[in-house]
This record gives C-alpha cells, structure tokens and sequence, in this order.
C-alpha cells in the first residue's frame, strides 16, 4: 500500500492583539493538515502498523509546512499538538495509530527537540468539521502560560474513507497570561512537566 494525500491544508495567525492590549510582539501559530486515504475505512483490522509508518513520514512534512507558512523558525517554537479527524466509515482507532506510537519522534526533531507530551485530540467528523489542536509548552507542561488550542478545520474532509492529520505549532503562549505557575523562564527541561 502507497500513502494517498489527497492535499495540504495550512492555517497561519499573526495575533497583534487580544482583548483591549496590543501584543509586545507578533504572536505566530501555525498549522497543517494532511487529508489522506483511509484504506481501512468500512472494515475491521487488526494490525494498524501501516498507519505507524505513514505518520513517522509524514510528520516532517507537515512540521516544515506549519513552520514555513507560519514563518516560524525551528528554534523558535515554544508551543505544539496533533489531532486527527476520521471519517464516517472510519474509527478512533484509526486516528490514534497515526497519532501515537511514532509520530512524535519525528515532529520533535523537526521543531528542535521537545520534551514535554504532545498534547492531542482525535473525534469521528465530516466535510468541514473543526477540531481544536490542543498546545502546551515543548518542554514543560505545566507552563500554564501555554495552555491554548488552534481552531483547525478543512471544509472538504474528511469524506467518508478520509482522516484529516494535523501538527501544530507557535512561537508563543497566549498573548497576555497571568494566571501564574511555572513561566517559561523557570523551565528546567528535564523531565517534560517542568
């Protein structure tokens, strides 16, 4: 079986300002997304490995789409997530083995390292469903000036035999935080919470 990518799809934000306040900075957020053919959509497997594989080459696609549409350096991200949208004929389980087992090798390398769990989110959808990509700090969880989510939707996917893959990043937390705990200044980077 070859990989079918049907298109890419990628959403950028410039956020200049939230609420009342102009930001101190150009906030950026990016994120791609890849329709692709679900072949095992309409019957019951097994082994989803194939899944596995296809995820690990894809992620580095989607990771240098989401920088470079965003115009955000690799050394810059700070925040990041995945998600997946399933068609009808579909199953969760489908998206979770193109969003687990070796996916975050590849995202991680391609974003600099990270050491922090990538935060994720997966549902069954149709044509045009949104999904909310959750984001956290790289390399600390508990950063709660980083708890945010992207908005991403494709308004033609996923059909019925289709999963919508996405990789998220941003050179940021939310615009204005303060609501304390750990800052980004205080990471340790040892062991992904703090």
């Amino acid at each position: 079986m070859e990989l079918e990518v049907r298109k890419y799809v990628t959403l950028t934000e410039e956020v200049l300002k939230d609420g009342e306040k102009k930001t101190d900075v150009v906030n950026k957020r990016a994120a791609a997304a890849a329709v692709v053919h679900n072949p095992y959509a309409g019957q019951y497997v097994e082994d989803l490995s194939q899944y596995y594989e296809w995820s690990a080459e894809l992620a580095r696609t989607l990771t240098r789409k989401a920088l470079q549409a965003g115009g955000i350096d690799k050394t810059e991200v700070e925040n990041y997530g995945k998600a997946a949208v399933v068609g009808g004929n579909g199953e969760l389980e489908h998206a979770a083995a193109w969003l687990h087992p070796k996916l975050g090798k590849p995202f991680r390398e391609e974003v600099n390292g990270g050491k922090s769990i990538i935060p994720s989110a997966k549902k069954m959808g149709f044509p045009g469903c949104a999904i909310d990509v959750p984001l956290h700090h790289k390399d600390a969880a508990y950063v709660r000036s980083h708890y945010d989510a992207i908005e991403v939707r494709v308004h033609d996917a996923p059909r019925d035999d289709e999963i919508v893959v996405i990789l998220a990043v941003t050179d940021c937390g939310r615009p204005h935080p303060r609501i304390g705990g750990l800052q980004k200044d205080e990471i340790k980077g040892e062991d992904g919470l703090k």
